[in-house]
């Protein structure tokens, strides 16, 4: 079995800053790890390596960034992936949701694959988009919101996925492509050996341009997004608010009153 993990190197903030000009993320000076949503998704599939055996499944691991991205495929790699791949060329740089799955993709079609799996959604952008965008480039079957993976056979696995308030057991044949949540899983710690193997093996990432792959370079990068950003801004601080002693049926009518106020009823 082939899994393909989809990561992203992210800044470790929520308080990530904006080019104004560009829209685009300012990265300098932030430190960035592996999107949690993503990181839970690799160790899913080190789990199912850890319980098929070895040498039935292999783990490759793909991301899209600039050259310091090489951090976050050492990393997975000493959690235990065996080939990592990063896509990294100046035809990607501003890439929107859009312009990313086409890219990411673009490789994917170079790659025997059965199962693909990617984080739900990226703590710096929330989109929620690449993982599905990747799934109808390549016409697979995706299931989004993954909690828990609980079969897996050579040819269909069967998951449940989160609701707000409800969930679904669903199964789904192979190839196909699930995104998954942070919480499903509680990420193994790097073995020692690994970490000093993926920084001792010079050839051990595989750098792949945008002449390696499969993809229409009019849909790349800053030109080939959609996706416009027409301001960006700092969230402003929120001012005090009023705490009120009374009970709770003075409670609702102030409640009601400041709606009122509001024109929100």
């Amino acid at each position: 079995m082939n899994i393909v993990v989809c990561i992203k190197q992210v800044p470790d903030t929520t308080e990530v800053k904006l080019d104004p000009k560009t829209g685009t993320l300012i990265r300098e000076g932030v430190p960035s790890i592996i999107n949690p949503d993503d990181k839970a998704g690799l160790e899913e599939a080190l789990k199912i390596k850890d319980r098929l055996g070895a040498d039935k499944v292999k783990v490759t691991v793909i991301t899209m960034g600039p050259p310091q991205a090489e951090i976050a495929l050492r990393e997975a790699y000493a959690m235990g992936a065996d080939e990592v791949i990063l896509l990294t060329d100046r035809a990607f740089a501003g890439s929107d949701t859009w312009a990313t799955s086409s890219a990411v993709a673009g490789a994917l079609k170079k790659l025997d694959y059965d199962l693909i799996i990617a984080g739900r959604q990226a703590i710096d952008g929330d989109t929620a988009q690449v993982g599905p965008q990747i799934a109808e480039h390549l016409h697979l079957p995706s299931i989004s919101y993954v909690e828990e993976i609980k079969e897996v056979t050579e040819d269909h696995v069967v998951i449940r996925r989160q609701f707000e308030d409800r969930y679904q057991i669903i199964k789904v044949k192979f190839p196909c492509l699930l995104t998954t949540l942070g919480e499903m899983n509680q990420p193994r710690y790097m073995r020692v050996s690994r970490i000093y193997d993926s920084y001792r093996d010079e050839n051990l990432i595989k750098l792949w341009s945008v002449n390696d792959i499969e993809v229409d370079h009019a849909n790349l990068g800053l030109k080939g997004s959609p996706t416009n950003v027409k301001k960006s801004f700092t969230k402003g601080a929120k001012t005090a608010g009023k705490v009120f002693d009374v009970d709770a049926k003075e409670g609702a009518k102030i409640i009601l009153d400041k709606l009122k106020e509001q024109f929100l009823i």
